[in-house]
């Protein structure tokens, strides 16, 4: 039976998973509307990505509309979004721009209620910090880190040149088809991250952009 309250999903999505999917599928059945926040990084107005987060917020949002097109109880939102200089929103909890941050985030929930999912223990406590009540669930692997793994790996062989053989290939049985045919039309973006050095810092457990964090 469906909750009338809503549940929040905060997450990298870069790339969009069959795992990512599938939790936001177990979400609308449970719950009345499916908030997805990709997260953003922002310089101004200008998105910054990174090897670790290639693809832009406008091209994850459209790689879960086009899985769950027409169902109207799943919104994707932009506003899990971390402006530069990155470094003011640590260290988490104590930051007053941490809590600017949540409070960005529930904003646009309409319900009076919500609750947030997570299959990290650490993470649970963290959003229980912040409010967003964090269901209890099990770890799930999504393997986005090791898609992108792939992604590059293959397109660094300069002789995979065509569609065909780019699915021949192991991770694209771990992304929806949908997500499948808007990376290969966006190719190009994993080309360009593919040799570049991963200009991604972690700290405090969290990873941003090296660009735009001080």
């Amino acid at each position: 039976m469906q909750s009338p309250i809503a549940a929040l999903l905060l997450a990298h999505l870069n790339p969009v998973t069959n795992t990512h999917v599938s939790i936001i599928s177990y979400l609308e059945r449970l719950y009345r509307t499916v908030y997805v926040f990709p997260v953003r990084f922002l310089e101004y107005d200008r998105e910054i990505n990174t090897k670790s987060f290639p693809f832009p917020y406008a091209l994850r949002k459209t790689m879960i509309e086009s899985v769950f097109k027409g169902t109207s109880s799943i919104l994707v939102l932009p506003d899990y979004t971390f402006r530069a200089p990155f470094i003011k929103y640590l260290p988490p909890l104590m930051s007053p721009y941490s809590w600017f941050l949540r409070n960005n985030i529930v904003r646009n929930v309409s319900e009076s209620k919500f609750v947030s999912y997570t299959g990290d223990q650490i993470e649970r406590i963290a959003l229980r910090f912040y409010r967003l009540n964090p269901i209890k669930a099990s770890r799930l692997e999504i393997s986005a880190s090791s898609i992108k793994e792939m992604m590059y790996v293959q397109a660094k062989e300069e002789h995979i040149t065509n569609l065909e053989q780019k699915n021949n290939t192991n991770w694209h049985k771990k992304v929806p088809t949908e997500v499948l045919e808007l990376i290969n039309e966006n190719w190009e973006i994993v080309r360009g991250f593919a040799s570049s050095p991963d200009q991604t810092l972690k700290f405090m457990g969290m990873k941003f952009p090296t660009e735009g964090f001080l």
